[in-house]
């Protein structure tokens, strides 16, 4: 008995690959399957391809899919927002005093650009701080901010 591969079972092998990758969540078979589809969109073409080449087309276009997906195309995707790191957003921040601190009151600073969404902080500070001093944050506390003379 000769295997017989026709367009349409690449299609729907690859289509049923897919369809798993739903299921599973690994984002890896779904490259198998897109190769899988490729191989019977070129067999529409490409009819007298033998079994051997397609399945030869389809391994190496199953590890291209995969290896672009994972050293090119994801890469791009990473998260590059400060999103849940609010104390490495805000460390290191230089603004400029609009409030002492006095007492129990909480100060007040103005950063150049807004971070994390504010341009204006509450501020603690251990420092004797006038109006106008530049400060830079070291630490957070709760929705205030910890600061030093700068």
């Amino acid at each position: 008995m000769d295997l017989v591969l026709l367009y349409w079972h690449w299609i729907v092998f690859g289509l049923a690959l897919m369809v798993t990758e739903i299921f599973l969540g690994s984002f890896f078979i779904f490259w198998f399957g897109a190769a899988a589809t490729f191989v019977g969109l070129l067999l529409v073409p490409f009819p007298e391809l033998s079994e051997t080449t397609q399945i030869m087309i389809w391994a190496i276009t199953s590890t291209a899919f995969a290896l672009a997906w994972f050293k090119i195309i994801k890469p791009l995707n990473v998260d590059k927002t400060k999103a849940g790191l609010s104390r490495e957003a805000l460390v290191g921040e230089i603004g400029q005093v609009l409030k002492v601190p006095t007492g129990e009151k909480r100060g007040k600073v103005r950063f150049p650009a807004p971070v994390l969404g504010s341009d204006e902080w509450l501020i603690i500070s251990q420092d004797e701080l006038n109006i106008g001093d530049r400060v830079s944050v070291v630490d957070l506390s709760g929705n205030s901010l910890i600061v030093k003379k700068a």
